[in-house]
């Protein structure tokens, strides 16, 4: 019984989305929650589109969104944005 206890607490450990992002994930998430494109958006934060899509990227893992609309809805209701 204990060994299914504990399969099942780490089951929702891993199917729990992060509630932390990076302060360089926020920003990303923010830019383009503001309507920003991702080259514009790229350019805003001084750094390249491929390390723009990156930090989208790694927040829509954290945050178990399939896109990034999803992750900065998520991010919006944790009160990140």
């Amino acid at each position: 019984m204990s060994s299914i206890a504990k399969v099942v607490r780490t089951l929702h450990e891993v199917a729990e989305p992060q509630l932390e992002l990076t302060p360089a994930q926020i920003q990303a998430l923010r830019c383009i929650a503001g309507g920003d494109r991702h080259a514009a958006a790229a350019a805003k934060l001084g750094i390249s589109e491929s390390a723009l899509k990156a930090r989208l990227v790694s927040a829509r893992e954290r945050l178990m969104a399939r896109t990034t609309s999803e992750a900065i809805q998520k991010a919006k209701e944790i009160k990140l944005l």
